[in-house]
């Protein structure tokens, strides 16, 4: 690892049967809502046309957890549709989250995904599973009905209560079905299981580093090709990164931007909401695409509510300023202005 750039080109090893679309930073949308709670389907295409102006390779909604968790089934399908409908015109990759509570569930999204036909989908554990043998039998399933690149995610939402899906599995399935093999990695312990997803490609056609992006950098020299997370509002800087690491001759410039990434995130630690919406809501206002910072909310001790729970997030001054402040360091780095 000594010479320039040998920290990406020694582990990117390419399946040949890959897509080449689905690689690179794909962030998950955030889901922007009104005024009274509603989905903003509009303000949701501008954040589509937002990350294709960044220059990302792909982009996933609805996927992190406000998204699967606190919405209803019509507005899951209704905000495919919009951004199906959105993308026709956009450079960026749209991929489409499939999960369910059951097979059942799962069922009719991938269907309806299917209908619409994205670049890819991406599938979480169901809720209802609770051995690997549940989670082999949904993702295959899966595999009758999709017909396009398949991510997996390693982690279920805030109501899984199953293992995580073993390596092992992972590659059975990949070689089972051709469309299989791309894996969100975000369970304990990634390293180790990172490190040995990439040591099985081809058969594994791609890995995806997550979890907030904190740990791409070292991840991404195990040879992941690409970041799944949600940190759209990042789109141009996310794209910078990963241009850089293709490159792989300017590792100076990969930590600088990344170092500085890191700093605001850290910011999520101090401030109400977290680090992967929380304070970004200010920022996708900053950059003009959200009109407030509106979320919807779960119920006593992690609870779907049956109706809809939200609320605005609410900054001090002096917390706008440190946000702020953080946000101006990546200023050389982001594009100049959105066309």
């Amino acid at each position: 690892m000594s010479g320039a750039g040998s920290f990406w080109a020694g582990n990117r090893l390419h399946a040949a049967e890959a897509d080449p679309r689905v690689r690179g930073p794909f962030p998950i949308l955030s889901t922007p809502f009104t005024e009274s709670g509603a989905v903003d389907y509009e303000v949701l295409a501008d954040q589509a046309r937002f990350v294709d102006w960044g220059g990302c390779p792909g982009m996933i909604w609805p996927q992190s957890g406000d998204s699967v968790d606190l919405l209803n089934m019509g507005e899951k399908l209704r905000g495919m549709e919009v951004l199906a409908e959105t993308s026709r015109g956009l450079k960026t990759a749209l991929c489409l989250g499939v999960q369910g509570r059951d097979t059942e569930e799962m069922l009719v999204y991938v269907q309806h995904a299917e209908k619409l036909a994205p670049a890819a989908i991406i599938s979480r554990p169901p809720d209802s599973g609770r051995t690997e043998d549940d989670l082999r039998q949904y993702w295959r399933e899966l595999a009758k009905v999709a017909k396009r690149p398949v991510i997996f995610q390693t982690t279920g939402g805030v109501a899984y209560k199953g293992p995580v899906p073993s390596v092992k599995l992972m590659i059975e399935l990949a070689k089972e079905f051709s469309h299989f093999g791309y894996i969100k990695e975000e369970a304990a312990p990634i390293i180790a299981r990172s490190r040995e997803l990439c040591a099985a490609k081809p058969t594994i056609r791609r890995v995806f580093s997550a979890r907030g992006a904190h740990g791409w950098l070292y991840e991404s020299h195990l040879g992941t090709e690409g970041l799944i997370t949600e940190r759209a509002v990042y789109a141009d800087v996310l794209t910078r990164i990963w241009d850089l690491m293709e490159i792989g001759k300017d590792p100076d410039s990969v930590r600088d931007i990344y170092a500085k990434l890191l700093l605001l995130f850290n910011i999520g630690q101090h401030l109400p909401g977290g680090d992967l919406r929380g304070f970004q809501l200010h920022l996708w206002k900053k950059r003009g695409v959200f009109k407030n910072m509106i979320s919807r909310q779960y119920g006593p001790k992690q609870s779907i509510p049956d109706k809809p729970i939200f609320s605005e997030l609410k900054l001090s001054a002096d917390e706008i300023a440190e946000i702020d402040f953080r946000f101006e360091a990546l200023r050389p780095y982001l594009t100049a202005e959105r066309r």
